[in-house]
C-alpha cells in the first residue's frame, strides 16, 4: 500500500543521512525524491506544490535540537534527518485532516446516502456500514435504490442476510425517490434508527444521474452524504469529488482498494484538493473490514513508521484481554507450545491479512512486501498433522515422527524440523524476556549480541520474509558449532592416546 509515496520519503531520508544541519540545500536536494513520488502517486500538482512549499518552510524555520529524551526519560540524540521526518509527518496529517469518522443522527436516526460512479463498490459498502453500525449498537435498513444496475437489489439482499440486517426493494417499475421514501417510512415504522440508501452509480457523472439524486436528497434529507471513491482511480478521484460536491454537498468519502494500490494519491489528494475529508477505508473484502479513516495513522506508515495505534485497535476487535494476558504469561515462562501457535495464527487471520498487519508494525513495511501468506496455512497444516503430545513437547519428533507428520500435511520433512526449530527458538527467547534479563539479555544472547540482534528473522515462525541472507547466516552458524565439537572430540582423543603411552 502506497509504496510509491513511501519510497520518495526513504530516499528523502537517505539523503539526509550524515547532515549535519538542515540548510536550503540540503532541503531542496531531499524533497526532489518527495516530488517525484508525489507526482507519480497520481497527487495533484498544486497538492503537491504547497504541502512541498510548508515542508521547506518548516525545515528552515525549525530549531533542530540535538539532544532530546524519549518517553522512558533516557537521553537519545537526535539528527537532522530525523527532524526533517517530523516535519513530514506533521505536514501529511494536516494535509489529510483533520476528521470526524462519526456519522450525524438526524431526528433520531443516522441515515446514509451513498453516492458514486459505477463500479466502485457502493452496494459492499452499504453492507460494511450496516456491519459498522451493528457495532455501535444501531439496527439498520439497507435500501437497494439502484434500480438500473442488474442484480444489484439481489446483491444488496444477499449481503443483508450475511449480516441478519433487513432489505427494503421497490416494487417493479417503482423510481429511487419512490423507493427511498418509502423505505424512510418503513423505518420510521419498525423502530430502526439507521438507514442506508444504496442509490445507483454511472459510468460517467450525468446531468440525468445528479437530478435523480437531488430529488433523492429532497425528499429523505440524509444526515450523512457519503461519496465512495476507488482508489485505483487515482487523480480521477479528485476530479469525481469534486463534480459531486458542486451538486451535492458531500460529508465525507470512503476510499475503497486503497490495500491494493501502490500510489495511493487519491488518499492524500482529495481532501486538500476538494476540501472533503476521507471518513472511512475500505481495506478488505470481508463486511467487517472498514476503517476509521486515521490521517496520523497512514503519515506514520507512508514514512516507515507503522501504526500501532491502528493495529491495536485491529486486536481489540478480535481478542479477549483476559485470554491474551493468560497466553502472554505463559509464553515468558517458556509454557507456550504449538497448539497455543496455532490458536494465535488463527486470531491473526480473524485480524487481516499478514501483509496488512506486517504493514502497520513499525520498520516492517518493506518485510510486509516480502511475506507470503500462504506460510500461515502450511504452518497450520503441519501443527494439525500432529499428535495432541506433539504438540505439547515437539521436542519429542524425531525423524520417524517427522516423516509421518509431513506425509500427513503434505509437505517435506524439512518443513517439520525447521518448523520446530523455529517454536524452540521462540521458546528460548521469551524465556529470556520473562526470566528478567529483559531485552538486552535477549539480544546478548542471541548471535550478533545486541547489535540489531544480529541475524535473526522476525518473521522466522512463518519462514516466509526473512532478511536478506538470514537462514544461510544460520546455516553458517550452525555448521560452525558442529566444527567446532569435532575438533574438541578428536582433541580429546589425542590427549587420552597420550596419556596411555
Amino acid at each position: 500500500m502506497l509504496e510509491t509515496i513511501t519510497q520518495g520519503f526513504q530516499t528523502a531520508t537517505e539523503r539526509l543521512r550524515g547532515v549535519r544541519e538542515l540548510t536550503e540545500e540540503s532541503i531542496d536536494e531531499a524533497l526532489r525524491d518527495v516530488r517525484m513520488s508525489l507526482l507519480e502517486a497520481d497527487v495533484d500538482f498544486e497538492v503537491v506544490r504547497d504541502f512541498l512549499a510548508r515542508v521547506k518552510e518548516k525545515s528552515l524555520g525549525a530549531r533542530v535540537e540535538t539532544r532530546a529524551r524519549d518517553s522512558s526519560g533516557r537521553r537519545i540524540r537526535v539528527t537532522p534527518g530525523q527532524q526533517f521526518v517530523k516535519i513530514c509527518e506533521k505536514q501529511l496529517v494536516e494535509l489529510m485532516g483533520p476528521v470526524d469518522p462519526s456519522l450525524v443522527k438526524l431526528r433520531g436516526a443516522t441515515s446514509v446516502m451513498l453516492l458514486g460512479l459505477q463500479g466502485v463498490g457502493k452496494t459492499t459498502v452499504a453492507a460494511k456500514l450496516a456491519r459498522h453500525m451493528q457495532k455501535a449498537g444501531i439496527r439498520p435498513l439497507l435500501v437497494a435504490a439502484d434500480v438500473y444496475r442488474p442484480a444489484a437489489a439481489d446483491q444488496l439482499e444477499t449481503l443483508g442476510a450475511q449480516l441478519g440486517v433487513p432489505v427494503h426493494r421497490g416494487a417493479p417499475g417503482q423510481s429511487p425517490p419512490d423507493i427511498c421514501s418509502a423505505a424512510a417510512e418503513r423505518a420510521r415504522d419498525e423502530r430502526l434508527n439507521g438507514i442506508i440508501y444504496d442509490t445507483a452509480g454511472r459510468l460517467a457523472i450525468d446531468d440525468e444521474l445528479m437530478r435523480e439524486l437531488e430529488e433523492i436528497e429532497e425528499r429523505v434529507q440524509p444526515a450523512n452524504k457519503i461519496l465512495v471513491c476507488d482508489a485505483l482511480m487515482g487523480r480521477d478521484a479528485v476530479n469525481v469529488a469534486r463534480a459531486f460536491n458542486e451538486r451535492i454537498t458531500v460529508d465525507g468519502i470512503v476510499m475503497t482498494k486503497l490495500d491494493g494500490d501502490a500510489r495511493g494519491g487519491a488518499a492524500l489528494a482529495v481532501k486538500a484538493a476538494t476540501g472533503v475529508p476521507i471518513k472511512f477505508l475500505g481495506m478488505g473484502e470481508t463486511l467487517d473490514k472498514l476503517e476509521e479513516f486515521r490521517p496520523e495513522g497512514l503519515a506514520s506508515r507512508i514514512l516507515g513508521m507503522g501504526d500501532i495505534v491502528g493495529l491495536v485497535q485491529d486486536f481489540e476487535e478480535v481478542v479477549d484481554e483476559k485470554e491474551a494476558e493468560e497466553d502472554a504469561e505463559r509464553l515468558l515462562k517458556g509454557q507456550f507450545t504449538l497448539e497455543d501457535l496455532v490458536k494465535q495464527l488463527k486470531m491473526i487471520q480473524k485480524v487481516g491479512s499478514l501483509k496488512d498487519i506486517l504493514g502497520k508494525l513499525p520498520g516492517m513495511g518493506q518485510m510486509a512486501e516480502q511475506v507470503d501468506p500462504s506460510e500461515i496455512v502450511k504452518v497450520e497444516s503441519l501443527i494439525q498433522s500432529m499428535t495432541p503430545q506433539e504438540r505439547r513437547q515437539p521436542d519429542i519428533i524425531d525423524k520417524s515422527r517427522a516423516t509421518r507428520i509431513a506425509k500427513g500435511s503434505g509437505r517435506k520433512q524439512t518443513d517439520v524440523t525447521d518448523l520446530v526449530a523455529r517454536f524452540d527458538q521462540m521458546k528460548q527467547m521469551m524465556s529470556a524476556l520473562g526470566g528478567g534479563g529483559g531485552l538486552g539479555q535477549l539480544a546478548g544472547g542471541l548471535p550478533g549480541g545486541a547489535g540489531g540482534m544480529g541475524g535473526m528473522d522476525p518473521m522466522a515462525m512463518l519462514g516466509g520474509g526473512a532478511a536478506p541472507g538470514g537462514k544461510a547466516r544460520g546455516r553458517t552458524r550452525a555448521r560452525n558449532a558442529d566444527s567446532q565439537k569435532k575438533n574438541k572430540r578428536k582433541h580429546a582423543r589425542k590427549s587420552r592416546r597420550k596419556g596411555r603411552r
